[in-house]
């Protein structure tokens, strides 16, 4: 992903009105992100916290989404469904964001379970323990970044809808 400014970051949300977009609380480590390290950028509000952000590069223009959580389940284990990690029932919580454009100032929204702290990019590039005496494919980490990468742009894609 190619570095981004906090204007650009701004600039790129496409489900919040312009008085929403001003309210957004940047990570604290936004100078310190590793863009060449990047397929997407995600963070929680540092201040409004149950505000989670998502910015993809799509056809070379940054592209983001603002993500609202529910609170956590304690109660069981649950799977991200971005990056399919099992995570423990609290590290897992179910994000909705408004739709673009009308339908989404008519209130439509789309969810799913994403890991609470959108940590996904850094999940999925943790492999899990090896058995003893069992190999690891070289591929497993590249096949989690591109499956991770494409349900990423997918949901995106599904909170713009046709804007």
């Amino acid at each position: 992903m190619r570095a981004l400014t906090e204007d650009q970051i701004r600039a790129s949300f496409r489900n919040a009105e312009s008085d929403e977009v001003v309210q957004i609380g940047m990570p604290h480590d936004l100078l310190l992100a590793e863009w060449d390290y990047l397929d997407f950028f995600a963070w929680r509000d540092p201040i409004a916290s149950k505000n989670g952000y998502i910015v993809i590069e799509r056809d070379g223009e940054a592209v983001g989404i603002v993500l609202r959580a529910a609170d956590p389940s304690r109660a069981r284990n649950g799977m991200c469904n971005l990056c399919h990690t099992m995570q423990p029932g609290n590290q897992v919580a179910l994000f909705a964001a408004r739709r673009a454009g009308e339908e989404g100032r008519r209130g439509a929204t789309v969810g799913t379970y994403i890991c609470v702290d959108l940590s996904c990019h850094e999940s999925v590039r943790l492999a899990p323990p090896l058995a003893p005496n069992e190999v690891r494919a070289e591929s497993h980490a590249d096949r989690r970044l591109d499956g991770t990468h494409r349900r990423v742009y997918a949901f995106v894609e599904t909170v713009l809808g046709g804007a």
